[in-house]
């Protein structure tokens, strides 16, 4: 494991988790706080320990080093993890069968094959053979360069091209069919292209990796229109947003992410220069997606096309947009177009404009019940109450709410009373429902002190060590896996860092480490010596009020049983331990 020690203090965690998440300096110190990625949160609870190389939530719990951020984050193994971030910093990896493992060379032969796919596809493109398919995207606005830089391809018709370069790279076709890039014959004869004659849009990782494929048909009557690779090991759709890996820098810029329905709605509007623009891969909307765009920013515009199924598209995304404290305001263009078309007509600034001019989401839910409901008579006016009032009490700002909760009540003719007394009967429904989470209890001061001590105080670090040893209390403490995990480095003549300490535990002891690297950090000041000394003095006194303890019971016992000789011998120890000082 010493690549693993060598990598992780060659990385600096902060740069590669603000890669994902938006992180706060917090004062002069090397901790940064924000939003949990791992769950819906308003106020930050995530903090990350620059100088300890850890991560932690006090909100959901979760907490590990760079490699399983990078692990939990984008849904690999460890040593894909650790692949990616040697390969992200440049620093060589040892040979493979020293740091890969049958799950991640599977892994890693599927990603291969879909980059050799993506490069085989542009090349046909950009081929006497990709002339009707470049004159398509002509047609849509799509320049030679766009369709370069979003690696844009054309899939075969015959059916056995991608195949055959396959298997001439060597990959067999059971690798190519769990890749989802060819499919096995009914009749058992052999395989073909799962894609063919289609327009391949590449899908990417928010590492960039291609990880499977969109294909638009081009030919009339070839259905679906849009053909989606299935699930595979490197490909799950619910977590994954047509290109965010290009958008999040732009999301960061701007503040906010635009999320259109289809591939091509990405390509306009990314043209047209709003750089934050993502899509699902069709896919209704879904929580972990939400999350990826919320590590970037909480401020989002949807815009999906005007027909009904985009507007029930966009009414099942504000829920869940809502439901994950996303700040939502929709966007309907004029003229019953979609994102695409009406940049085409209108232009790019015409669409900026309206993208600025986008109005909050429940004016758009409002407008979708008056075209429902017949608001002149009561029945209506309760059914558009029932019909918003979901959304409304998903809200996780109280005073959001509030204010919504008056303009429904102002728009329903209704006193806003009874609005508010049903949104205090679903809050006290919500709380009767609603489950504490787990927080891992500390460890006692002293033990906080003393390790926080041996960590960082070099000159009280020889004493703890030399009392502790004598005393032989570690195994009951709170941390002991800690404590005697540091105390046999030290006896190795080596310094206790938290690294050095952290590579030696086993994941459950991990997670009270990182708890207790949080109580460091927050405490402030080095322990002095002096403070280590009045901790050690008062464990030696809880030892010895132990000792008594126990000694007393095993006279009693003794004198019970009828063993005088030994309660007599207990008592004469329990005595020199009464006088002990």
């Amino acid at each position: 494991m010493e690549f693993i020690e060598h990598l992780k203090a060659s990385v600096e965690i902060a740069a590669v988790i603000g890669e994902y998440v938006r992180l706060k300096r917090v004062g002069s110190t090397p901790r940064y706080i924000g939003l949990c990625p791992f769950h819906t949160e308003k106020t930050p609870s995530f903090t990350v320990h620059s100088s300890k190389g850890f991560y932690k939530c006090f909100g959901c719990g979760e907490g590990g080093d760079v490699i399983k951020f990078v692990q939990e984050i984008e849904r690999l193994s460890f040593w894909e993890a650790v692949t990616l971030l040697a390969e992200r910093n440049g620093i060589p990896l040892p040979k493979r069968a020293d740091y890969s493992d049958e799950e991640s060379r599977r892994k890693g032969r599927l990603l291969e094959m879909q980059d050799i796919a993506a490069r085989h596809f542009q090349d046909n493109l950009f081929s006497p053979a990709g002339r009707e398919a470049m004159e398509y995207l002509a047609r849509r606005g799509v320049s030679s360069s766009i369709a370069q830089e979003f690696l844009l391809g054309l899939s075969d018709r015959g059916g056995q091209t991608l195949f055959r370069i396959l298997e001439r790279r060597g990959f067999d076709p059971a690798e190519m069919e769990a890749a989802g890039l060819v499919l096995k014959r009914q009749d058992g004869s052999g395989y073909f292209d799962r894609f063919r004659g289609r327009l391949m849009f590449p899908i990417h990782s928010e590492s960039a990796k291609v990880i499977g494929f969109g294909g638009r048909a081009l030919a009339s009557g070839d259905e679906p229109k849009y053909l989606n690779t299935a699930e595979t090991p490197v490909y799950a759709k619910s977590h994954v947003l047509y290109n965010l890996h290009r958008a999040k820098d732009g999301i960061r810029k701007s503040g906010r992410v635009v999320l259109v329905e289809g591939y091509m709605d990405v390509i306009g509007v990314y043209a047209a220069g709003v750089k934050e623009v993502v899509a699902t891969c069709g896919t209704a909307l879904t929580n972990f997606q939400v999350r990826a765009m919320k590590r970037h920013s909480d401020q989002i515009v949807v815009n999906f096309d005007p027909d009904a199924a985009g507007a029930n598209a966009t009414e099942r995304s504000i829920q869940v947009l809502i439901e994950e404290a996303m700040r939502v305001r929709v966007l309907q263009l004029e003229g019953g177009l979609d994102p695409d078309e009406y940049i085409q007509k209108q232009g790019m600034e015409a669409y900026q404009t309206a993208l600025g001019n986008a109005r909050g989401y429940f004016h758009w839910l409002a407008d979708r019940a008056r075209g429902r409901f017949d608001m002149k008579s009561a029945e209506g006016r309760v059914a558009v109450f029932q019909f918003l009032l979901p959304a409304i009490q998903r809200m996780p700002e109280k005073l959001e709410r509030l204010a919504v909760a008056n303009d429904l009540a102002s728009y329903l003719g209704v006193e806003a009373g009874f609005v508010l007394d049903e949104f205090r009967r679903a809050a006290a429904e919500r709380r009767e429902q609603k489950q504490a989470m787990k927080r891992e209890a500390l460890p006692p001061p002293n033990e906080l002190l003393l390790f926080h001590g041996l960590l960082s105080n070099a000159e009280a670090r020889g004493r703890i060590h030399e009392q502790l040893k004598i005393l032989g209390v570690t195994a009951r403490f709170r941390a002991a896996a800690l404590f005697e995990t540091a105390l046999r480095i030290m006896d190795a003549g080596q310094e206790p860092t938290f690294g050095a300490i952290e590579a030696r535990l086993q994941e459950k002891d991990r997670e009270l480490l990182y708890s207790l690297g949080v109580a460091d950090e927050l405490a402030g000041d080095v322990p002095s010596t002096e403070q280590c000394e009045e901790c050690l003095k008062a464990v030696e006194q809880e030892e010895r009020g132990r000792r008594r303890a126990e000694l007393r019971a095993q006279v009693k016992a003794a004198e019970r049983s009828g063993d005088l000789a030994g309660a007599l011998k207990l008592m004469e120890e329990l005595q020199r331990w009464e006088r002990a000082v």
